[in-house]
């Protein structure tokens, strides 16, 4: 019989040449002027400033489709339709979401009824960028709006998305909206975002650099925990030979901080069993890479379509039952308090501002059909060419 020692340097010989292989068959991918990086997002969160008392929403939170359902029902009714409130939320579902006067879904129909005003988040402080600079309405770049001071000071900084949905339960940090959609994709790979980053001559400081953005068609690289590995290889979307998802913005990086200019971006999106193609106007993206190269973290801002953002609120069925959160008031809100693309035709505008915190890992980008095109983190060659030293 093999002996358990034998065992383990067999098993440290059978990686080694693992190893040997992946370095020999995907090189770091050389641009036009220099090297690139690879990641995969992992979460992707809207950035919610949240005080421990809820101070940011002095009424309070916002009400669920379901009690407006039930208090608008006479005593009898109500007992009759809840079970005498034995009945779940989640069970209440169909009757309490098609409370238009005609018995219409009023998430899919949402100016059938009108409900009080929705509550805004009223603190001073957000988390964001400026997006629309000192002149921003005066040049027709955006509408009238109340600013926030960023959390380090910064002033001027525009984030109605957190203004609208701040004091809804379903999408703050405790909700079950954007933890479901994480997992989701977590779990199905579907409406993942791959970032490469090409032409990095140094990845502490790089003062042009190339930032690519692509949907992947393979699932998380997890370990035996859940939590998620650097160093998977990932296979980005394509039709008919080109990427479905190629957009790209210029950047820097300024001691190991990726820092890119505004553009147009389209991401995918996959969650609470929504597909979206979302386009983000004028984003611009800070990120911090980890010194090895192995993860970063960051935070987006960008103008955030309203009919884009609609279409999934009103399409988030039976998890707003317990995630908590009201489409017709939402609705109005969000058309009241849009700063961002003026309609050239009716003057109100089409879209919010917007600032999302998220984390990625560092990967191996695949570009389906071309030899060598592959990227990682800078940490992962490093470490390999430590190796072997």
């Amino acid at each position: 019989m093999m002996s358990t020692s034998l065992f383990a340097r067999r098993a440290a010989f059978v990686s080694l040449f693992g190893l040997l292989a992946i370095a020999a068959q995907a090189p770091l991918h050389a641009a036009a002027n220099g090297q690139s990086m690879g990641f995969v997002v992992t979460t992707w969160n809207i950035a919610s400033y949240e005080t421990r008392f809820v101070d940011e929403c002095p009424e309070g939170l916002n009400v669920g489709y379901d009690e407006y359902w039930w208090r608008s029902l006479s005593k009898p009714d109500r007992a009759r339709y809840t079970d005498n409130g034995l009945k779940s939320r989640l069970e209440r579902y169909f009757n309490a979401i098609r409370r238009g006067p005609n018995g219409e879904d009023v998430c899919m129909n949402p100016t059938v009824v009108k409900d009080p005003p929705h509550r805004l988040v009223e603190s001073e402080k957000a988390y964001g960028m400026d997006l629309d600079g000192k002149d921003g309405v005066t040049a027709g770049r955006s509408c009238p709006h109340k600013e926030f001071t960023g959390i380090d000071g910064t002033k001027g900084v525009d984030n109605q998305l957190y203004r609208l949905l701040g004091c809804v339960y379903g999408f703050r940090s405790y909700g079950q909206f954007e933890a479901n959609e994480n997992e989701n994709r977590k779990s199905n790979g579907k409406g993942m975002t791959l970032i490469e980053i090409t032409g990095v001559d140094n990845p502490r400081n790089d003062p042009e650099v190339t930032v690519n953005f692509y949907r992947s068609i393979d699932l998380y690289t997890l370990d035996g925990s859940g939590r998620f590995l650097p160093h998977g290889s990932y296979r980005i979307d394509t039709y008919g030979g080109k990427p479905r998802y190629a957009s790209q913005v210029r950047g820097k990086i300024v001691n190991g901080v990726l820092i890119t200019e505004p553009g147009d971006v389209n991401l995918p999106f996959y969650g609470n069993y929504t597909y979206q193609n979302r386009l983000f106007r004028d984003l611009r993206m800070r990120m911090t890479l980890s010194k090895d190269g192995d993860s970063a973290e960051g935070t987006a801002a960008a103008y955030f379509d309203l009919d884009e953002l609609m279409f999934y609120i009103g399409g988030l069925g039976p998890i707003q039952s317990t995630a908590i959160s009201n489409c017709p008031s939402i609705y109005v809100a969000a058309h009241e308090i849009a700063d961002g693309y003026p309609d050239p035709k009716t003057g109100e505008c089409t879209a919010l501002s917007s600032a999302f915190v998220f984390k990625a890992v560092s990967a191996f980008v695949v570009h389906d059909g071309a030899a060598g095109t592959m990227s990682a983190g800078q940490g992962w060659w490093q470490r390999v060419k430590e190796w072997f030293r």
